[in-house]
Order: structure tokens, then C-alpha cells, then sequence
């Protein structure tokens, strides 16, 4: 079992992983309008990392490869 399971069923529709992408850029990009900037980074690598593994990952974990 992984702590943070891309692979899940509950990110299987289209919609899902947009959004979780979506809320994590949207919210890093507040972090750094507000002057946050640990945690801007951290919100904006959970948004890459969501991106990369959810649209651009040959292997990754994208539920419906």
C-alpha cells in the first residue's frame, strides 16, 4: 500500500484528476501571492507531480492505462 496512491479508482474519471491538479497549482500560486514561499513550492510540486503522473507518464500511475 502506498501513502499516496495515484493508481486509486477514486481518480479514474477525467474530472478527478483535472481538479486535483487544478486545486494544488491554484492553491500554490495563492501561497505566492501571499508571500509563502515553502508553501508555494510544496503545492506547486504536488501540482507537477499530479500532471506528470496523471497526463504525461507513459507508466505511471494513470488508472486508466
Amino acid at each position: 500500500m502506498k501513502f499516496f496512491d495515484l493508481g486509486h479508482p477514486f481518480f479514474k474519471p477525467l474530472f478527478v484528476r483535472v481538479s486535483v491538479t487544478l486545486v494544488a497549482f491554484c492553491w500554490g500560486v495563492f501561497e505566492i501571492m501571499t508571500g509563502e514561499p515553502f508553501w508555494a513550492i510544496l503545492f506547486l510540486a504536488v501540482a507537477v507531480w499530479c500532471a506528470y503522473s496523471f497526463f504525461l507518464s507513459p507508466t505511471g500511475d494513470d488508472p486508466e492505462r
